[in-house]
């Protein structure tokens, strides 16, 4: 099972632009996928992430059998008809009840509070970039509660001996500690 949602981020330029991101989180696991932020959300932006999502070879949403999605417009028909006709049915969740899609609302908290509101972004490239190494993060130096404080993608190996050093993103406002290897 999967949810999706979007953020909307602002980006500094002469006339002020909102940003909008899509992404979509697998309940079990917590791994996020970011499919992509544009200007404008229109039905032929959200059917190209469906055909992502439901891509044959490395679709997200591959051997998930339920998408749940609020009841915002940008899930045109075009979108909804293209993850149904690979087998994923759609679940909309009430009018304002945010409850009922916790996971995905939990990560849109996590990335605003952790990188997106601490930062200034100078364009749509900066924004993606960022988004970027923050998903990376997420998925292989963040601690997750729900999963019993475990990584998402944890490495195959980790050393036991060895000094203790300091991995800095994005100026400092993501660390990972590690061991370096003896």
């Amino acid at each position: 099972m999967i949810a999706a949602d979007f953020f909307a981020t602002e980006v500094l330029s002469w006339n002020g632009v909102t940003c909008y991101t899509f992404f979509v989180i697998e309940l079990r696991s917590r791994s996020v996928q970011v499919c992509g932020t544009t200007v404008s959300p229109n039905a032929g932006w959200m059917k190209q992430v469906a055909r992502q999502l439901v891509d044959s070879v490395d679709g997200f949403a591959l051997g998930k059998t339920h998408l749940i999605i609020d009841r915002d417009t940008k899930y045109c028909d075009a979108f909804r008809q293209t993850l149904q006709s690979a087998g994923v049915k759609i679940v909309l969740c009430p009018p304002r009840v945010p409850q009922c899609n916790a996971y995905a609302e939990r990560f849109v908290r996590s990335i605003k509070e952790e990188c997106l509101s601490r930062l200034i972004f100078f364009g749509e490239d900066h924004l993606r970039t960022t988004l970027s190494i923050f998903s990376a993060y997420y998925r292989q130096r963040r601690n997750h509660q729900g999963i019993d404080n475990k990584l998402i993608e944890p490495p195959e190996s980790l050393p036991k001996v060895g000094r203790i050093q300091c991995q800095k993103q994005l100026g400092g406002m993501l660390n990972y500690y590690y061991r370096e290897a003896a």
